[in-house]
């Protein structure tokens, strides 16, 4: 099942990694620090989804400092493995090379915008071939380096599985030739290196793919997909200005009332500007608290034993007699019936499984089901 709500973001995961390769090459951070979902709050979330807008701004604002094929290899360099989470051992922990890889296509949403990008993997005779697809709206040289850097991170990724280093038999660059081939002569190891193709592929031999993974251990794949699915159903998707604030605003909650200064000083914004940047999205400071309140409200009634009392004092009521009142508004019962029936309220703009305390569940995959597990 794909969730919509993650296409337009990747992962902070990614963006960090795009991040520290735009300060490795010099670029000022004023030209990207203000960028949507740059926050450390966010970016050191992983959790947290970056716009897709934002790390191609970043990627564009690299390839301004060094030519793409340098920035594919620079950003190859620093994806060790881990640097991506669980898709980096889905590749390197499954049975064989090839296994992992078709699971990092499934799960390709928990680092991309499958919106916009697609992992697909097809078998041909004694040929697998790896292709890349990036629909997204960026600038030339921006693309040539995400499809370089593509290739490049499943190549190493399923020599790490092999433990040894797999070299392609093809690579296929949908772009132009750059001057120099060097530098993706030593990314790939091979010299067997077309341009100007209708997509970007690796290709290898089908017996390098499906020779057994040495290291593999019984059980983990299923465990690791699991984990992959549990990520996508717990992350934020961070859209626009109002994903950023709502997220922000729940942070803010912890175990009192948010304020209006709170939220303001962590957005970096005055007060006045915070309101009227609400307004502009057609909602205001107590309407947002107020849908925070019922989405925390509803949550721990459906979710824990707490007493009235202290949910009341956890969601900024006075006493048990106001959240009472406030239930009753929202859902014509007491919060005891509630309970009782287990209802949950659909709320606009917040993530159950942000509500602290609670988690959530569901599954999210690309390309097929859910292996059981």
């Amino acid at each position: 099942m794909v969730s919509h709500g993650h296409q337009g973001t990747t992962s902070s995961a990614l963006t960090r990694l795009n991040v520290k390769a735009a300060h490795l090459l010099g670029v000022p951070p004023n030209g990207y620090g203000n960028l949507l979902g740059l926050s450390p709050e966010y970016l050191d979330d992983d959790l947290c989804r970056t716009p897709t807008v934002t790390t191609i701004r970043i990627a564009e604002l690299s390839t301004v400092r060094t030519p793409w094929t340098e920035l594919s290899a620079l950003l190859a360099q620093q994806s060790g493995i881990g640097t991506l989470g669980v898709w980096d051992y889905l590749i390197t922990s499954a049975a064989t090379p090839l296994e992992g890889i078709q699971d990092a296509s499934t799960y390709l949403a928990t680092i991309a915008d499958v919106g916009t990008d697609t992992l697909t993997i097809d078998e041909d005779g004694d040929q697998i071939t790896i292709s890349h697809v990036n629909g997204a709206d960026l600038t030339h040289e921006a693309a040539s380096a995400i499809h370089a850097f593509v290739l490049s991170l499943c190549q190493r990724r399923l020599s790490e599985s092999a433990q040894r280093r797999l070299v392609p038999v093809n690579v296929a660059l949908a772009t132009e030739a750059p001057r120099r081939h060097d530098t993706l002569t030593e990314l790939y190891g091979t010299r067997t290196i077309d341009f100007e193709a209708p997509v970007s592929s690796v290709t290898f031999l089908s017996t390098e793919l499906k020779r057994p993974n040495p290291h593999a251990q019984p059980g983990l794949s299923a465990v690791l997909r699991r984990h992959a699915e549990q990520t996508l159903a717990s992350s934020i998707p961070l859209h626009n200005w109002l994903d950023v604030f709502r997220t922000t605003l729940a942070s803010a909650q912890g175990e009192t009332a948010p304020t209006l200064s709170t939220a303001a000083r962590r957005m970096a914004v005055s007060t006045r500007t915070l309101q009227r940047r609400l307004d502009e999205h057609g909602t205001t400071w107590s309407d947002e608290v107020e849908t925070l309140r019922r989405a925390r409200v509803t949550r721990l009634l459906h979710d824990t034993d707490l007493g009235i009392d202290a949910i009341a004092a956890r969601s900024g009521y006075a006493d048990a007699r106001a959240l009472r009142r406030a239930v009753q508004r929202w859902h014509g019962t007491t919060p005891t019936a509630l309970r009782r029936t287990g209802r949950v309220a659909t709320t606009p703009g917040i993530r159950p499984g942000r509500v602290p305390g609670v988690g959530s569940g569901g599954i999210v995959a690309q390309k097929r089901s859910s292996p059981a597990g």
